[in-house]
């Protein structure tokens, strides 16, 4: 069984932000896939089948920075190994739309990954991370928390589909193949 997780915050007002990435990729794959979301606890969560693997799709309704709690609670609720673990978040340091895949690592800063990584103790999980820019003069926090400028809603459209296609493969023939694939320029 897999946990993918999008990272993002709760609400309208954060609704189609640039923070909320990861929360557009898990409704793209539930659209995709034909699967619904039901609130349980602390999440916004869809349980089904991806090809032959069982998933869950979770959204955290813990706000950002306390993604870990909900992440935590559906690994040990579902009795979910830590490599089985996807998180698909932001990354303010890559330019607009690219898409990276990681096998673990650091937080890179992100408070998100910092706060699971803190909740799991381990920084062994694959991450999903979609380039937002950074533009200078705008404070970080405020940044991410805005919406997408009209002329880069195409290339964030394309990358919600790429991350979608990266992890439907991951799911499918492997992180490493994934990788691969996406990671390119």
């Amino acid at each position: 069984m897999w946990l993918i997780a999008g990272l993002g915050n709760p609400g309208k007002r954060y609704a189609r932000t640039r923070h909320n990435i990861g929360f557009l990729v898990v409704e793209e794959i539930a659209r995709k896939e034909g699967l619904e979301f039901t609130v349980e606890e602390d999440s916004r969560i869809s349980k089904g089948t991806i090809g032959s693997n069982k998933v869950i799709l979770l959204e955290p309704l813990t706000f950002m920075n306390l993604s870990g709690r909900a992440i935590k609670n559906a690994l040990l609720r579902f009795r979910i190994a830590i490599d089985h673990l996807i998180v698909i978040h932001d990354d303010i340091d890559m330019e607009t739309g690219r898409i990276r895949i990681r096998k673990r690592g650091s937080s890179g800063g992100h408070r998100g990954v910092e706060s699971i990584i803190s909740a799991i103790g381990s920084r062994d999980f694959i991450r999903v991370k979609i380039g937002i820019g950074r533009e200078k003069g705008i404070p970080v926090e405020e940044y991410v928390l805005s919406k997408f400028r009209k002329e880069e809603i195409p290339v964030i459209r394309d990358a919600i589909s790429r991350a979608t296609d990266s992890v439907l493969l991951i799911i499918s023939e492997g992180v490493d193949k994934a990788m691969n694939e996406f990671n390119k320029s």
